[in-house]
C-alpha cells in the first residue's frame, strides 16, 4: 500500500513564504519517489485537517511557530500521527534562543556572550557594548536582527515600532567578527560544513534566499582543526537539546583567536530550510545524498515520542 504523507508548510510565521517553498520542494519530490502526497497549507484548524485526511505520516516543513517551536508536535501526537524533524520539548528548547544557550553550554558547546532584555530597553540605549547583536528569541531566517556597530549612536528605533511583531523580549549578544559557518546532522552524522559570504551587509533574509543573494564555499576553507571541531559541536549540540532528524548548526568563527577560540554556536535549526538556494540539500548532495533521498529518510524515519 502506498504511503499517505501530508507536507505540512505554510503556517502564519514571518517564514510562511519559505515554508511553502521548503515545502513544495519536499512535496514534488515525495511523489516523484511514489508516496501518494497531500500539501496542508497549516491553518488554526489543522488538527481537524489532519483528523479528516488520516495521513500515514506527516512531514513537517513548517519554519517558525508553531511548527518548529513544538505546537504543531504536541498536536500531531495527540492525533496519534508519526512526524518528522525533532519532538515537542527539542523544538521548544531550540526555539527559544536563550534558553537553548543555557543547555548547549551545559553541554560544553561554546555561545555568544549576552543577555536578554525587554524591545524598549533595547530601543532606549545601549545594552552591551558596541558592537553587537540583537535578535528575537523566537524568530529564525534572521527576521527582526539587528547589528549594532560602534558607528551607531543609538539603538535601532525600530524597536519603538507600534506595529513590531517580533516578541517583547530580546537576545542581545556581543557580535563576533569572521566568518559564517554551518553544518548540519542527516542520519546521526555531522555533515562537511560551509563557509556562507553574504553578498549583502550579513546573512539576513535576503541572503539566506534571494538568488545570488549569498556564496556557499564547500568545503570551508578553514583549518582542519577547527573544521572538525565545527563538526563535532554540531552533533553535541544536537544531542544536547535532544534533536532528531535533520538539523542544521550555525556558527560564528573569529579565525584572529588562536585555534577553536573564536568559534560560537549562534543556534540549531530545527527543521532547515529545504529550498533550492537551502543549505542542508546543498551539504547533503555533498555528501552523495540527492534531495529525493534526504526526503525519503525523514519521511521513512517519522515516528512519536520524538
Amino acid at each position: 500500500m502506498t504511503k499517505h504523507v501530508a507536507v505540512l508548510m505554510g503556517g502564519w510565521s514571518s517564514e510562511r513564504q519559505v515554508s511553502l517553498w521548503s515545502g513544495e520542494a519536499c512535496a514534488k519530490a515525495a511523489e516523484r519517489i511514489g508516496y501518494r502526497v497531500t500539501r496542508v497549507d497549516v491553518a488554526r484548524d489543522v488538527a481537524t485537517v489532519l483528523d479528516r485526511l488520516k495521513p500515514d505520516v506527516a512531514l513537517n516543513v513548517l519554519h517558525g511557530r508553531p511548527g518548529e517551536d513544538g505546537t504543531i508536535q504536541g498536536v500531531l501526537e495527540i492525533l496519534g500521527i508519526p512526524y518528522s524533524h525533532s519532538g515537542v520539548q527539542a523544538s521548544s528548547l531550540a526555539m527559544k534562543k536563550d534558553l537553548a544557550k543555557v543547555m548547549l553550554a551545559a553541554a560544553g558547546v561554546p555561545v555568544p556572550q549576552g543577555r536578554v532584555v525587554s524591545r524598549l530597553e533595547a530601543a532606549k540605549e545601549h545594552v552591551l557594548p558596541r558592537p553587537y547583536v540583537i535578535k528575537p528569541i523566537a524568530e529564525g531566517s534572521s527576521v527582526g536582527v539587528f547589528i549594532v556597530t560602534d558607528g551607531h549612536d543609538h539603538p535601532p528605533q525600530e524597536l519603538f515600532r507600534e506595529d513590531w511583531t517580533f516578541g517583547e523580549m530580546l537576545l542581545c549578544e556581543t557580535f563576533i567578527p569572521g566568518k559564517e559557518l554551518t553544518c548540519a546532522v542527516v542520519k546521526d552524522q555531522a555533515t562537511d560544513v560551509i563557509e556562507i559570504v553574504p553578498k549583502v551587509r550579513f546573512y539576513d533574509y535576503e541572503a539566506k534566499y534571494a538568488p545570488g543573494g549569498s556564496e556557499h564555499v564547500l568545503p570551508a576553507k578553514i583549518a582542519k582543526d577547527v573544521y572538525q571541531a565545527v563538526q563535532t559541536l554540531t552533533v553535541a549540540a544536537h544531542n544536547a537539546l535532544g534533536c532528531r532528524g535533520v538539523t542544521r548548526a550555525d556558527f560564528r568563527y573569529d579565525d584572529s583567536r588562536p585555534g577553536i577560540d573564536g568559534l560560537a554556536c549562534l543556534e540549531v535549526n530545527t527543521i532547515p530550510g529545504m529550498t533550492e538556494t537551502s543549505l542542508v540539500p546543498e551539504l547533503a548532495a555533498y555528501a552523495g545524498i540527492s534531495f529525493e533521498d534526504l526526503v525519503q529518510w525523514m519521511i521513512e524515519d517519522a515516528s512519536f515520542n520524538r
